[in-house]
């Protein structure tokens, strides 16, 4: 036991350096997701591993909070509403960070192929420095990095809170009902990523309404059909 405590507190005290020191890279999130996972090896919880990287079923899917009030580039303001039929890609992202600007390639390649088949993309720029917040530099980090689709702010962390974020960056795709069925934080897992980006694209509205009427049973709710039906 006494082990397991010594190392457990050598764990976070690295951790706390790592974060120190990885603050003016716009990089301590990440570092921090990188040691923790060896934390369950000494008796530590993590609890959130079991959240991400599934894809989650449509009757088990949860509905994805709103979109907070901010200044959109490369878009008028949407909201999720609107964009209900299409299959939407939120990406919590700062420009100032590293790991965000290496899953671009992926992201815009994401945007390139399947924008025209119902996938929009979202990138919620969340700052980690104040310098981050400046609204001239977020459009011009937009503009250099080639970056076409919506991007919205969120200076204060609104949206960043309401979808329990922890991390730069961090993905999320939600199905044509609006509802969350993957979560990815960090780098990697591209080609997973687009694989549920092609499975909610095929999902047929048809099969999503569905799910809803299950869903509406097995709460108790009444599902009235019509003569049409």
């Amino acid at each position: 036991m006494k082990k397991q405590t010594l190392l457990a507190t050598a764990i976070m005290l690295a951790t706390v350096l790592t974060i120190f020191a990885g603050a003016r890279r716009g990089s301590y999130g990440m570092a921090v997701l990188k040691l923790m996972p060896h934390a369950a090896s000494f008796g530590l919880d993590d609890t959130s591993a079991a959240a991400r990287d599934e894809f989650i079923p449509a009757r088990s899917a949860a509905r994805a909070p709103a979109l907070a009030a901010g200044t959109w580039i490369n878009s008028a303001p949407l909201t999720l509403d609107s964009l209900r039929g299409r299959v939407v890609l939120v990406e919590f992202w700062t420009f100032g960070c590293y790991n965000c600007r290496n899953t671009l390639p992926s992201v815009k390649g994401w945007d390139a192929r399947y924008r025209d088949k119902g996938l929009t993309i979202i990138g919620v720029h969340t700052p980690e420095s104040g310098g981050e917040k400046n609204l001239a530099a977020v459009r011009e980090r937009v503009r250099a990095l080639g970056i076409r689709y919506p991007v919205v702010t969120d200076n204060e962390f609104e949206t960043w809170r309401a979808y329990g974020v922890e991390a730069w960056p961090t993905i999320v795709v939600l199905d044509k009902q609006g509802r969350i069925r993957w979560t990815h934080i960090g780098e990697g897992r591209y080609d997973e990523t687009e694989s549920v980006i092609q499975k909610l694209l095929a999902e047929g509205d048809k099969t999503a309404a569905n799910s809803d009427a299950s869903a509406e049973s097995q709460a108790g709710l009444q599902v009235v059909k019509t003569n049409d039906e």
